[in-house]
């Protein structure tokens, strides 16, 4: 793909490091998790419009 065709694409283009693919399968911080699915649990997710 051109620059020109870059520059007026829509979409944004993103790369993505390989070496990130080790922690795909990891959760990095459980405590955190943990609190938020903790808000989440109390407070749910705001309704959406369609």
């Amino acid at each position: 793909m051109n620059i020109k065709k870059l520059n007026q694409s829509k979409v944004p283009i993103i790369v993505f490091d390989k070496k990130l693919e080790k922690f795909g399968s990891k959760v990095l911080f459980p405590e955190k998790l943990k609190k938020a699915n903790e808000i989440l649990a109390k407070s749910g997710l705001p309704k959406f419009k369609k």
